[in-house]
């Protein structure tokens, strides 16, 4: 085998394992919490001696800080392609549909995602350059409903509006879903968030 194929080989194995720690971290946080979570718990649900996940990552911090940008590099990807091929007004729809269909289908990533829409958690050891950088990429996964709206005729301004909009709108639905709350009301949460995309397309274009 020769020394380029080696190093493939080593490099394979190193991104394996990682996406095992990730994974593991992934549970361990969802169950506990970043506060409640440990170095040593997350080493044991993936399988490894604690000293052995050390050398991917210094720090809970930053085991946390790299599935939620792992996470939210997958949400952009979902909206992103939800909106292909599609006018301006279906494409503000589809983008608020894929962005809660995401977080319907994956809770633990919800979960792992409140950090940064509430700022109820102070996780040490994550910068603020860190913190401004997963913002970033949280706020691009809503990026094609800002771009949807602004070509259905929305100014920047309402457009950063409607995004909020339907950043919260779909927050607070996910929340009622994910508690069962909903169910007090005998309705389903996706619909209702169908509807709500569909009254604001509505809205910009009168």
């Amino acid at each position: 085998m020769s020394e380029g194929a080696r190093a493939g080989r080593r490099d394979a194995v190193a991104e394996m394992k990682r996406g095992i720690i990730l994974d593991a971290a992934q549970r361990v946080f969802a169950e506990n919490g970043l506060r409640g979570a440990s170095m040593r718990a997350i080493a044991k649900e993936a399988g490894y001696v604690p000293g052995a996940i050390y050398a991917y990552f210094p720090s809970k911090e930053h085991i946390y800080a790299a599935a939620l940008s792992e996470s939210l590099i997958r949400l952009r990807e979902a909206t992103e392609t939800a909106v292909v091929g599609a006018g301006a007004r279906e494409r503000l729809v589809a983008a608020g549909l894929a962005w809660f269909d995401f977080y319907d289908a994956n809770p633990r990533d919800l979960d792992m995602g409140f950090y940064l829409f509430g700022g109820g958690m102070e996780p040490r050891g994550l910068s603020e350059e860190l913190n401004r950088e997963l913002n970033a990429a949280l706020l691009a996964t809503l990026e094609p409903v800002r771009r949807a709206a602004i070509e259905i005729g929305a100014t920047e301004d309402d457009a950063v509006v409607l995004t909020a909009d339907t950043f919260a709108h779909a927050s607070g639905l996910l929340l009622l879903a994910h508690t069962r709350r909903i169910e007090l009301f005998k309705l389903d949460a996706r619909p209702l968030m169908a509807q709500h995309m569909e009254q604001l397309a509505a809205r910009i274009a009168t």
